[in-house]
């Protein structure tokens, strides 16, 4: 079983399956199990867990892992690693397979970055240096953006994303306590990095998919870190 479980991964790494899509499912829902189940055994370590890994705009510089590991947190209920999940399992084969597995696996972390961007940025606007979040929603409307710009491109009918989206953009009005600024900034990032790969400068569209992503993903990812450094940077705590 272990040899034929091997040789389908190195099958799907070679053409294009979605291996790190389906890692990224396999490691959310994982951490969140043994979430679940620390939670039952000893609360104080589990608040202490997510505590250290959730993202606060307040700490972002202080605790810049938090960058990373918020993404692969979830809440203790079902519906929240599973909605999100569901909706990796829905777009991310279909980007991992068009772009190939280290391209989406940039776009995914990236579009990440910029849901916690989202959320200094309206941190620094309004003062909610403490609201903290978690999970993988910025991320994912980064995908949903990709998904958008790539369809509308080559000709493919969104409506049916379309309305799959709008319902992700409905939630906050429906579930409280959702960081719609978080999916606001993922978007937004993921559609700006997407085109700048699929368009962009005229002079660098001969580069191959890899090369473009290392030039505008480290330029976005440069220019992410600035800005949450920047508006984190003058805060005074009283």
């Amino acid at each position: 079983m272990a040899t034929f479980n091997t040789r389908k991964l190195r099958y799907d790494w070679r053409n294009g399956g979605p291996v790190i899509t389906y890692a990224i499912i396999a490691l959310c829902v994982l951490i969140w199990l043994l979430g679940t189940v620390l939670r039952l055994i000893a609360p104080f370590i589990y608040q202490s867990v997510v505590g250290s890994g959730l993202f606060i705009p307040l700490t972002a510089v202080s605790h810049p892992w938090t960058w990373l590991t918020s993404m692969f947190l979830h809440a203790p209920n079902l519906m929240h690693v599973g909605f999100n999940m569901l909706a990796l399992w829905s777009v991310g084969p279909v980007l991992e397979r068009m772009m190939g597995h280290w391209n989406f696996l940039a776009l995914y972390l990236i579009s990440g970055l910029g849901g916690a961007a989202g959320l200094v940025v309206w941190a620094r606007v309004t003062g909610a240096w403490l609201s903290g979040a978690y999970g993988a929603s910025g991320a994912l409307f980064g995908l949903f953006a990709a998904v958008l710009i790539v369809f509308r491109r080559i000709g493919i009918d969104i409506r049916s994303m379309l309305i799959w989206m709008a319902v992700n953009f409905a939630l906050p009005l429906i579930v409280p306590n959702v960081a719609w600024q978080d999916h606001v900034g993922g978007f937004l990032i993921g559609g700006l990095l997407t085109w700048l790969l699929v368009s962009g400068v005229p002079r660098l569209r001969r580069l191959t998919m890899r090369r473009r992503m290392w030039v505008y993903g480290g330029c976005v990812a440069v220019a992410l870190a600035v800005v949450i450094v920047a508006c984190v940077a003058s805060v005074t705590v009283i």
